[in-house]
């Protein structure tokens, strides 16, 4: 499948490119996780980096990172080669891993003391570095504590901090929410949004509420490959197929659903669901939203009476599932072209071993009769 990329309405948008991403490959093996990626990120803009788990994220965090070697491909942060000006690169990154790199024999203001020193950040500013940290975290409630003995949801915030470290220019945060309650993660969203008045931000994620709660723009990734690359409203809308129309109708279901049918504009009646004693909600497809009047005045004018009429719009939801659906189709479909060579191969070779075998008798037969014309003779 191609990339979608609709709009290009952001191109130009922001003031600067803060991370490009070119032609990124990573291969285990001869197992490709990432293949062929390229995208660009924005000065102070949020990036949604979504897709399944196993869809190639994390291997990318860490290609970009520095702290993963890529098979193929460049990423330049702030115009500086992670592969070849490293320390440069690195400087102006603060990474939280999907597993945060947290000491957890240490005490809480002890590690963040320690990643600031190792951050480079000047003695005389430490200090007050870990303190806003701290504060932004909301964990200097726990400063004294040692890691190892926070919950979950504590260990992460304690990674958190340590990215804010250093004054980084851009953030890159893989799962940033996993394992906290549902306060903390809006306590996330609220602050990533807050973060990106300051920061570049690489927001990955699998959970699309997170994406469309702090990202105007996403990448979408499924099977180490990048599926689509736009603003979630351009996703939404390309996606989203005929306009769909959700109906609330007081009458008949047979007699309505006939003259909804009825009506020039209406494509189909797709669905009907019961909702109370003689009111049924139906979803029908039309041409356009002005369908919506020639629509109630039919209805009216037979006594049926319409209590609720709304458009129906595609979600990030409905985008990605239609992404990764057809993603997994075309894997079925190489998976059973892939089949089917192996079995003309193997069908061959029984043929080939058949006539090899057959052509054998032929030449054992005439052998052996060679000596017995011979005794004849």
């Amino acid at each position: 499948m191609n990339t979608v990329c609709l709009s290009g309405r952001l191109k130009g948008a922001y003031d600067r490119t803060m991370v490009e991403i070119k032609n990124l490959t990573k291969y285990y093996g001869t197992h490709p996780a990432v293949q062929d990626i390229s995208f660009t990120v924005g000065d102070h803009e949020v990036l949604g980096f979504l897709g399944p788990n196993g869809a190639g994220k994390s291997t990318t965090m860490n290609m970009i990172t520095g702290c993963l070697p890529s098979t193929a491909g460049t990423v330049l942060v702030d115009g500086y080669d992670i592969a070849k000006d490293p320390m440069e690169a690195k400087r102006r990154i603060g990474y939280l891993p999907e597993l945060p790199p947290v000491y957890p024999d240490m005490r809480v203001r002890d590690y963040l003391m320690f990643a600031a020193g190792l951050k480079k950040v000047p003695r005389n500013d430490r200090k007050k570095q870990v303190d806003k940290a701290m504060e932004r975290l909301r964990i200097t409630d726990v400063q004294k504590r040692v890691i190892g003995n926070l919950s979950k949801g504590y260990r992460q915030r304690v990674g958190f901090a340590q990215a804010l470290l250093g004054s980084p220019k851009i953030l890159i945060l893989d799962e940033p929410t996993v394992g906290l309650d549902p306060k903390q993660v809006m306590e996330v969203r609220r602050l990533i949004q807050d973060l990106a008045k300051e920061h570049t931000i690489i927001f990955s994620t699998h959970i699309l509420a997170e994406v469309t709660a702090v990202c105007e723009r996403v990448v979408i990734i499924n099977k180490g490959r990048i599926r689509a690359v736009d603003t979630i409203a351009n996703l939404e809308n390309s996606v989203g197929g005929n306009l769909q129309l959700r109906m609330k109708i007081e009458g008949d279901p047979a007699k309505v659903t006939e003259l909804l049918r009825s009506v020039e504009g209406v494509l189909s009646v797709d669905e009907m669901e019961f909702e109370s004693v003689g009111v049924n909600a139906y979803t029908v497809s039309v041409t356009s939203d002005e369908i919506r009047k020639p629509l109630m005045t039919k209805l009216i004018a037979e006594d049926c009476m319409v209590l609720e009429i709304n458009s129906v719009r595609s979600s990030l939801e409905d985008v990605f599932i239609k992404l990764t659906d057809t993603t997994a189709k075309q894997d079925r479909e190489a998976a059973f072209e892939e089949l089917g060579k192996e079995m003309d191969a193997q069908r061959e070779a029984e043929e080939a071993a058949k006539k090899a075998e057959t052509a054998g008798d032929d030449t054992a037969a005439a052998e052996t009769a060679d000596p017995e014309k011979e005794a004849d003779d």
